[in-house]
């Protein structure tokens, strides 16, 4: 089982937004499990907290911007790559502008902060969605594709062709995202001259330099666009070196567009919400085509945990008879509404009932068209629950259980006379003091018929 992870310790960057070009902050902090990636605004009312969730991306426009609620972020997509490149689940990103600093337009300078920070592994356990198929999403106007297959682990592999002579056909590949560190972080993000041209009269890249953004010069330098560059670089002289770029910079690989779009793969995907295995392929991939695959992949996973029913052996030695569970729990029928414990763990467990027409509350509900009571069958995964609470302490039967809070229960489909109804239970958070917080979800027929947020607490029967 891998642990979620966040930082130990809060740190702080500062620098300059590249298309704001204004001096920002940025501070790193520890988040709670389940917490994800989260850009919180401190310079604004109420410091809003923007998700790094695909479906908040509204431009992509040079870098991945997000918005909610009016509140934007800007050029995401670095400090997320760091995040993932260092294993992190789990961090706040708190800014004093819309925009990250850019840095030198790569991730290195994030994970250096990540590192010094330090990394803790965290209670809860973390969640990887397993690709089974290809999946895959094209960009009909640009002909970039990217597809995502089976694998054991996270794989990214990017192919670009940029169609010029100075910079043309180039892939990078990573096949263990514990070489992030040292093949793609410190890959910088670059522009061809004509791009910078366009940049440079619509007022953007204000905070760039020639030592944050390789650019490429793909065309010749007119006397205007010089004069431009000198102005907004604040340099007196600029030429083009012999392997034309922009001096100043010397490229770190000769591939190194390629690995700096891996870069923003591996970034932009962090809006997917969790961690994939599978091999990611991406050809001529942007910040467009990336999100919008992130968009997909999103709302399949959300599709298959929402239906997702585990598969038991129901003809197996149960862990618990009636018998059994009437020793633990104080419930007798016809209130004792749990059969069997088919599963269990230090933090689930799984019970069963089988619904006959013979229960009690049948005789009165609906008695013409009998259906199981929505609050029943919260009960039975309350009583399911209190197996594994009770199952923590040395002398269970002198225990009660007792509810504290219920909360987001949903009720999907209507339990019927025949039904075999699945309980399955997973704490949300170690048990504490006797309290229990923990993910509740019934299934019959296959597929999920009730889910609920439960907590309870033991206490001596006195």
């Amino acid at each position: 089982m891998v642990k979620q992870k966040t930082i130990q310790s809060e740190i702080t960057l500062t620098g300059v937004g590249l298309h704001t070009g204004k001096e920002v902050t940025m501070t790193l902090k520890p988040a709670p499990v389940n917490n994800g990636f989260t850009f919180v605004r401190v310079d604004l009312e109420g410091c809003p907290v923007i998700e790094a969730d695909a479906n908040y991306v509204v431009n992509t426009q040079r870098g991945t911007n997000l918005e909610k609620l009016g509140v934007k972020i800007q050029t995401s997509e670095h400090v997320l790559a760091a995040c993932i490149g260092c294993d992190l689940d789990n961090v706040i990103i708190e800014l004093n502008e819309s925009e990250p600093p850019i840095m030198d337009g790569s991730s290195k300078y994030f994970v250096e902060a990540i590192e010094k920070a330090g990394i803790v592994e965290q209670e809860a356990e973390r969640y990887y969605y397993v690709v089974k198929e290809v999946i895959s999403y094209v960009d009909e106007n640009t002909g970039s594709e990217i597809i995502v297959m089976p694998s054991d682990e996270y794989q990214v592999t990017t192919m670009v062709d940029f169609g010029t002579k100075v910079l043309g056909t180039q892939n990078a590949t990573l096949k263990h995202m514990s070489e992030f560190k040292t093949e793609i972080a410190d890959a910088r993000t670059f522009s061809f001259l004509h791009e910078l041209e366009t940049l440079l009269d619509h007022g953007l890249i204000k905070g760039g330099d020639l030592n944050n953004a390789i650019v490429y010069v793909d065309k010749e330098i007119s006397e205007k666009t010089m004069v431009n560059l000198k102005k907004a670089f604040g340099k007196d002289n600029i030429s083009v070196k012999p392997n034309g770029i922009l001096d100043n910079l010397t490229l770190h690989y000769p591939n190194e567009a390629a690995r700096h779009k891996l870069l923003d793969v591996i970034g932009d995907l962090a809006l997917i919400g969790c961690r994939i295995k599978g091999k990611v392929i991406a050809n001529k991939p942007g910040h467009f085509v990336n999100t919008q695959f992130a968009k997909k992949m999103s709302k399949i996973i959300k599709i298959e945990q929402r239906n997702h029913v585990p598969t038991y052996d129901l003809n197996k030695e149960p862990l618990m008879d009636v018998t059994k569970i009437m020793k633990m729990l104080p419930h007798r029928p016809p209130f004792l509404l749990v059969d069997r414990i088919i599963e269990m763990s230090d933090s689930h467990v799984v019970g069963l009932k089988n619904v006959t027409m013979n229960e009690d509350f049948f005789v009165g509900h609906f008695p013409g068209a009998p259906v199981m009571p929505g609050v029943l069958i919260v009960e039975a995964m309350a009583q399911t629950g209190g197996i594994l609470i009770l199952s923590s302490v040395p002398d269970p039967e002198n225990y009660l259980t007792y509810f504290m809070k219920i909360d987001n229960v949903k009720f999907k489909h209507k339990v019927l006379p025949g039904d075999t109804l699945i309980f399955k239970c997973d704490l949300i958070s170690p048990i504490r003091r006797g309290i229990c917080h923990m993910q509740a979800n019934a299934y019959a027929n296959g597929r999920l018929v009730a889910e609920a947020e439960l907590m309870a607490q033991i206490a001596k029967n006195q």
